[in-house]
């Protein structure tokens, strides 16, 4: 994929997520592509990932922008950094504003994307909605562990010195 190709995915995969718009964000995948959220978890195929962003994306934030800068890609393999600002919706955090940033993996094929990956410090987003330090502790064990659990990051945790 050129550099021009993969700009132009990574606007679209951007101004889709923005709209709310779950048939255009999963145009951006392959028919059996997967979106790992550090939030919502893996979704896999269209219609998850159509679902996801419209229905509980969508329903936790409000006046929602993802920008995405620097973009750029090697072979089957693209990097972005990107920007993001909502607005919560959810009831206990309702109207709370939150901007994050994050770097964004995508794993290509055949001009679409086959996997997405996000690294995004999500401790940032819950100070700012205002979580209470014991529920971020539950929420951070359980991203540990679905972080850790991942293949390549167990396979790589084994390299551990005893």
């Amino acid at each position: 994929m050129s550099q021009d190709d993969f700009a132009a995915l990574v606007a679209r995969f951007g101004a889709a997520a923005t709209a709310g718009d779950g048939k255009a964000l999963a145009a951006c995948f392959t028919e059996d592509g997967t979106y790992f959220d550090y939030i919502y978890g893996p979704h896999r195929g269209r219609a998850s990932i159509a679902d996801m962003l419209e229905n509980l994306f969508h329903r936790d934030a409000a006046d929602y922008d993802w920008t995405f800068f620097d973009p750029v890609v090697k072979g089957d393999l693209g990097y972005a950094r990107s920007l993001s600002r909502f607005v919560s919706t959810i009831p206990e955090f309702k109207g709370r504003k939150v901007v994050i940033d994050g770097i964004s993996r995508f794993l290509l094929k055949d001009g679409l994307i086959a996997e997405y990956h996000e690294s995004v410090n999500g401790g940032v987003a819950q100070a700012q909605l205002g979580v209470a330090p014991e529920r971020m502790a539950k929420v951070m064990k359980r991203w540990s562990e679905r972080f850790l659990n991942q293949p390549d990051v167990a396979e790589y945790a084994k390299g551990f010195r005893k």
